[in-house]
């Protein structure tokens, strides 16, 4: 049986939702213009992808926010004006943190908590009065195909729209791209590197969706926080530099401090990937798990620089070739243990390309190009009081994949 995130998961800003603060402007006056007007319009709301063979993802998060701020204030001017002050302590409490005083930081924070209470008490949940239909995470939509319908007083939600639909058009990104990658791995570990490629606030929803999309490892505690791992990794470049260029004592030292961690050397500092594989695990032997290939595109390797049976456009990087070259010269000494993550520029082309050459790669690492691409989301008004009420084009698609959401 499927199950749903629990809301608490995403750590949503409850009361900048619910005041429309981080709502296209014209969602949340469409919102007001209902209440003022007394008009409760029951509507049935349509969520679609257009692109074909999408992971969907995002459906938990989308749900969170309707649960956490579908409803209205019972008295908008009063809300209106506590939740000034909210945002007023928000910014004091930054500022006081940054220079160090607690003691102020712990009064406002107490303050702007006794101002999140009164704005809870003045909240008139209504979700219980709406109906959400969603697929779930994970589920595969073809082009056109419905993910979501939700059904009730337009005045309810109507500011959540832009919320939901980026969340989902974000997490379906990642999860589909991700299952790109795997897709062409061809079942070997995938790995989401992709935390310096964008903002540090999107790690935990990203680092769900490479799950959603089949990664095994990702690079950030943050990243695997929704599904209660840890992050994955093994040294940066820095830390060789630290040791004077040694990447053998850079990884004896990774071993000292982290020895239940399997240790990986990054072998491509010198541009010499066989020799400074060859050294790591000559010197640590069954202690080394593996090495990773890590050059840049526009660098060849020493250990093939000078092989002229491989094609120029097959030096450059980390090449197949390259990869073959590292394996066969592990193999020749005995370190068949030892195995080969490669990372820099992959996509699933590349793997794909990778694989059908059958490089003996164990492990891909991946990293931007996952974030790439666009997978935007619509959604549109399509039943006014169950009569077929939607603009050209947007008619109602009911879909039998659909399951009520359980309050």
């Amino acid at each position: 049986m499927k199950r749903r995130l629990d809301p608490s998961v995403f750590d949503l800003p409850v009361q900048e939702i619910r005041r429309g603060y981080r709502s296209a402007v014209y969602f949340w006056r469409t919102k007001r213009i209902l209440e003022e007007d007394n008009k409760h319009a029951r509507v049935t709301h349509q969520v679609f992808q257009k692109k074909e063979n999408v992971v969907a993802c995002g459906t938990d998060e989308a749900i969170g926010i309707l649960r956490s701020a579908t409803g209205h204030y019972s008295d908008s001017d009063r809300a209106f004006k506590l939740f000034d002050r909210y945002l007023e302590l928000k910014h004091m409490i930054r500022e006081v943190l940054y220079r160090g005083d607690y003691g102020s930081y712990l009064k406002l924070t107490e303050l702007k908590m006794e101002i999140s209470r009164r704005l809870d008490e003045l909240w008139v949940d209504k979700f219980r009065e709406i109906e959400v239909l969603s697929l779930y995470d994970g589920d595969t939509l073809s082009a056109g195909e419905t993910v979501m319908h939700i059904e009730g007083d337009l005045s309810y939600f109507a500011h959540l729209e832009s919320l939901y639909l980026g969340v989902l058009a974000r997490r379906t990104k990642v999860a589909t791209n991700t299952r790109a990658v795997v897709d062409a791995a061809g079942g070997k570990q995938v790995l989401f590197f992709a935390d310096r490629f964008d903002h540090f606030a999107t790690q935990g929803g990203d680092g769900y969706a490479s799950k959603i999309g089949g990664a095994q490892g990702v690079a950030t505690d943050a990243m695997a926080a929704w599904f209660g791992e840890r992050g994955l990794g093994t040294m940066p470049h820095a830390l060789i530099a630290a040791y004077g260029g040694d990447t053998t004592l850079a990884t004896e030292k990774f071993h000292q401090y982290y020895p239940n961690i399997n240790t990986i050397a990054l072998v491509d500092f010198h541009n010499n990937c066989v020799g400074d594989s060859l050294k790591a695990a000559r010197r640590l032997g069954e202690r080394l798990w593996g090495v990773r290939l890590d050059t840049a595109e526009n660098i060849v390797d020493i250990s093939i620089a000078a092989d002229t049976d491989i094609p120029a456009e097959d030096k450059y990087g980390v090449s197949y070739r390259l990869v073959e070259k590292v394996r066969k010269a592990l193999d020749d000494e005995g370190f068949q243990h030892v195995k080969i993550i490669v990372s820099g520029g992959f996509n699933p082309e590349r793997i794909r390309r990778f694989e059908s050459l059958a490089a003996p790669v164990d492990i891909y690492a991946v990293g931007s190009w996952i974030l790439s691409g666009r997978f935007d989301y619509t959604a549109d008004t399509v039943r006014l009081d169950g009569r077929p009420m939607a603009k050209m084009g947007r008619e109602y698609k009911p879909n039998p994949r659909l399951e009520k959401v359980q309050i």
